[in-house]
């Protein structure tokens, strides 16, 4: 085999098993950041929801402001915590995929796609992001990974 091709093949090898462990807890870590920061910001500050709830989609537009408030912030915060230690990543996900295709609809959509008209680029962005954490998985990284390496143990 050429050494070229050997030294590669031997490099891909290397990248995809670190891969396996840190490839996806940066966008976790990325992620849990950003939505921490929406979380406490709801936490601490004033319902503005009832200013947008109207422009919720269905089913959203029926659940009373104020819960539709405290269900956004408590998954955000817990969402974060979650992606940070990589546990029931795919459940957080998929919680976070809707609250952000919610926000997307109600806030963002009308504005166009510049993140300085308040657009839906950002929401784009962490909706793409959030894909391989559905559909793959936290990494190895995680406290699901070893959560299911027990389960397999036992």
């Amino acid at each position: 085999m050429n050494p070229i091709i050997r030294l590669y093949a031997g490099l891909a090898d290397l990248l995809n098993q670190a891969g396996s462990y840190v490839g996806l807890l940066g966008v976790r870590l990325l992620l849990a950041w950003e939505f921490w920061q929406a979380g406490v910001m709801k936490f601490r500050g004033d319902n503005w929801f009832a200013d947008y709830q109207d422009a919720f989609p269905f089913p959203f537009n029926l659940a009373p402001v104020d819960l539709s408030w405290f269900l956004a912030t408590w998954t955000e915060l817990l969402g974060a915590i979650a992606l940070v230690i990589g546990l029931g990543t795919r459940f957080f996900s998929l919680s976070l995929i809707i609250l952000t295709a919610v926000a997307w609809a109600s806030v963002h959509a009308g504005n166009g796609y510049n993140v300085c008209d308040n657009g839906y680029k950002l929401p784009l962005m962490y909706l793409v992001m959030f894909l391989p954490l559905l559909l793959s998985g936290p990494g190895k990284l995680s406290l699901d990974h070893w959560l299911a390496l027990r389960c397999r143990a036992a």
